[in-house]
């Protein structure tokens, strides 16, 4: 031996979400991913039906099928924004975390997943992002004391409500510092919705990484714009593989938990009013997204599927993203063994 520590091994689950279709219990959703050699969980959401059953019993029997298995917890629920995304009139989110938290905590999950909807900024008339980002950081100061006090760390899903410049601005105006109880859980086929380069958000992002969702995608341009969309992993443009390294550079592990879902995106960049409302957008990112069009285009495989298609393929599409990134984590260098 050489003294130095064995290399990590990566764990590799998936996000509940693509799964959404089946309408599985928690449970059910835990014995679907064991008996397909997933290593974990993250439930990004419950249906209604489901988070209305979750009381202290039923997150027992969760927790001890996931210890059974040998399977992580990650948890959500959670939202950032205190606004009601569609009338924006003003909403009280501390009732809506405790929940998650508690429920985290009931299971010994660490990682509260929080997403507020987003796609605001495509349409002028509502709420400027400034205004969104004072209001998410005012709400989520009032509720550091409460995450603290449930070993939780809040990670707010690269989604569509702010780009990664402004969640670093966002986390400044709470005070917070990476490994606390703000985190990012990083969806790498969603930051190119934002107008940015997966491996380029990723790095500025990545002391604040706590969750993910591995999800590769494509990107085509079109006459009304960027179109982005999901993809089953390998068939997209999204560098998994330099993702992944980076992660490992962190002093803690992060489970890679693949997502994957019907749908696509348009992002009107020729409309100079839309491209305005990404002031740390530059130049050279905005290139970089329009080469990945190119390779995408050369990619038949790399196209969308409709949302309504996602039920009748989502089980074998998840099941495939799932040994496809399994490879993929196998194949990429280790570092040195990190305690969880």
């Amino acid at each position: 031996m050489n003294g130095e520590a064995p290399a990590r091994r990566r764990r590799v689950g998936l996000d509940n979400y693509g799964l959404f279709p089946l309408d599985l219990s928690p449970i059910q959703t835990l014995e679907w991913a064991a008996a397909r050699g997933a290593d974990g969980v993250a439930f990004s959401g419950l249906t209604s039906t489901w988070q209305d059953r979750m009381d202290a019993h039923a997150l027992a029997a969760v927790r001890d099928v996931a210890c059974g298995h040998g399977l992580y917890l990650e948890w959500g629920g959670a939202q950032h924004i205190p606004r009601d995304m569609t009338s924006w009139a003003r909403k009280d989110l501390a009732a809506i975390n405790r929940l998650a938290a508690q429920q985290a905590a009931a299971l010994g999950a660490t990682i509260v997943r929080s997403c507020s909807g987003g796609l605001m900024r495509w349409d002028a008339r509502n709420p400027s992002t400034d205004l969104l980002l004072r209001d998410t950081a005012e709400a989520l100061r009032s509720q550091r004391t409460m995450l603290c006090d449930h070993g939780v760390c809040l990670a707010i899903e690269t989604h569509f409500e702010f780009s990664s410049f402004e969640l670093l601005r966002l986390f400044d105006m709470c005070d917070a510092e990476p490994g606390d109880w703000l985190g990012i859980c990083l969806d790498t086929m969603n930051v190119m919705t934002m107008i940015e380069h997966p491996v380029l958000a990723a790095e500025r992002l990545l002391p604040w990484v706590v969750s993910t969702h591995v999800k590769d995608g494509g990107v085509l341009a079109t006459p009304e714009g960027l179109v982005t969309f999901p993809v089953a992993a390998g068939d997209g443009i999204v560098d998994l593989t330099a993702i992944i390294h980076r992660l490992d550079a962190l002093d803690r592990p992060v489970h890679l938990s693949v997502e994957d879902h019907g749908g696509s995106f348009l992002l009107p960049i020729h409309d100079e009013g839309f491209l305005a409302r990404f002031p740390d957008m530059t130049g050279a990112e905005l290139r970089a997204m329009l080469q990945l069009a190119e390779a995408t285009q050369s990619r038949p495989a790399c196209r969308p599927i409709d949302r309504t298609d996602w039920p009748a393929v989502c089980e074998a599409r998840i099941a495939a993203d799932l040994a496809a990134v399994r490879e993929l984590a196998g194949s990429v260098p280790g570092t040195r063994e990190v305690s969880s």
